[in-house]
Parts: C-alpha cells; structure tokens; sequence
C-alpha cells in the first residue's frame, strides 16, 4: 500500500513548536497520510512521547537527529508501514552527523525526507554544498531511481530562479558580489542539476509563472507580514510519477515556524 498525501514543514524546532497555539491545527484538519518535519532540534526521546500522543494515527515514527543537540534534525511520521526505513547517506558524512536525511521505502516509491544544509550567512558551506552536497544527493536519487521512483521533500535552502524570491536583484550572485545564502549561482546550479535529470519541482509545475507565493520568511524586519519571502521548501518527484500528481500546494497561511507547510497529493 502506498501513501497519497503527504506534508512536509520545517518546524524550527520541535519542542517549541509544539506548544505554540494553533500549529497542531492545520495537521489536525487535514488528512495526510505522511508528515516529514526538518530541523526538529531534538533527539528522538526528546520528541518520541509528544510525537505519539499528538499524532497518534501516524504510527510508524521515525526521527533522525544530529550529534550536536538542539541542532538540524529530521522525522517522519507514517500511517502506512514502510518496507524498510534508513537514515543518513554514507556518502555524504554530514547527512548522517547532522541528522539531515530519512528514506522510507513504500511500495511504488521512496520518500526521502532531507534538510540541507545552509550555506551560511558568510557562504562558508557554499563550496560544500555545490561540490559536495548537491552532486551526492543527486547520485543518491539516482541510485533509488533505478530501482523505482523517488519522491523528495523538505528545506532545501535554495530558492531556484527570480520567481522564487521577493528581491532576487539584492540576493543573487553578479559581477559584484557574491551573492546572499539560498540565492548563489552555485546553488542555484545544484537545483537546476536536479531538474536537468528529470525530476519534477510539483509546485512550480503546477504554477509555472506565480510569484508571491513563499515558504520562508525571516524574522528580521517584518519579512512575513509584508511578504517578503523565498520558496525554499519543496516536493520533487521522479517524471514517472508525474502524471499521478493531483494537487500540490503552499499553505502560506499556517503559522507556527518561520517556515509554511508544503504538501503533495497523488492518485
């Protein structure tokens, strides 16, 4: 049996989150059959009893966190049993000591969940990630993909093309600088990668020249009331699974992180 309805949402950090008025609601009233949280801040007994207690459908729990705690960190909640769940990739050291990735195999697909790493405000990581993280997860997909299709979902810290920021002139990489973390060419081209293989990004599919619609906003300077966003967070999928998809959607208007939900409906 496969899920058809999923939800991804980087909380920024669980154990807050949870106690904040109203963010149970949206999950509460809309059925998904899979909720993936990124950047959950805890280790797993940190989250397992309230995990179980607010979410008690979604009985197969799964969550990855990092070495360092209150730091990065994954889960993945299922109503339906996976064939088999793993966490981390070998390949990329930083997906398994910082708790960034959990793939769980149902039967006409897998799911990965995935928190990639951030560039950093002064691009440190950015030659990590074009080098190192975004050719290792492809090849990671590539892998499954051979095996049956994929469906990717969570923070990806980038927000791929103009159409995905309020003010990509300030942000993105010129002759001038380098460019501001989620925005870089670098980044930008890691992305592109993904595409250039085949996989689908469902929203923008679905909506191939909408702006205004976000999925990050930071916490300085009132970004969220007046709308000035990025599309960070996502839903690709394997082309074969394309013509399964019904709906995917940005519900920007659910409070509760400095991130919005982001979900994917499939036949």
């Amino acid at each position: 049996m496969n899920p058809t309805s999923f939800v991804s949402w980087n909380i920024n950090g669980y154990r807050a989150w949870i106690e904040k008025d109203g963010t149970k609601d949206f999950l509460g009233k809309n059925y998904f059959d899979v909720i993936c949280f990124q950047e959950t801040k805890a280790q797993p007994e940190q989250i397992r009893p309230s995990a179980k207690e607010h979410f008690p459908d979604h009985t197969y729990q799964y969550f990855f966190s990092a070495e360092k705690k209150g730091y990065s960190s994954v889960a993945l909640l299922s109503r339906i049993e996976p064939i088999s769940v793993s966490h981390g990739i070998d390949k990329l050291p930083l997906s398994v000591t910082e708790g960034r990735v959990i793939t769980a195999e149902y039967a006409g697909f897998y799911l990965i969940t995935v928190y990639t790493p951030n560039s950093k405000p002064d691009l440190a990581r950015v030659d990590l990630r074009h080098q190192e993280w975004d050719p290792g997860f492809l090849e990671y997909i590539q892998a499954l993909e051979k095996k049956k299709p994929v469906i990717i979902c969570g923070d990806l810290n980038v927000a791929p093309t103009s159409l995905d920021l309020k003010n990509d002139k300030t942000n993105r990489t010129t002759d001038k600088r380098p460019g501001s973390p989620g925005a870089t060419d670098k980044e930008r081209e890691g992305f592109a990668n993904y595409m250039k293989a085949g996989l689908i990004d469902t929203w923008r599919a679905l909506h191939p020249e909408q702006t205004d619609r976000y999925t990050w906003w930071s916490y300085r300077s009132g970004a969220r009331a007046s709308n000035a966003g990025w599309r960070i967070d996502f839903f690709l999928i394997s082309e074969s699974l394309s013509e399964q998809v019904i709906h995917a959607d940005i519900h920007d208007e659910v409070m509760g992180s400095d991130h919005c939900p982001v979900s994917l409906r499939l036949q």
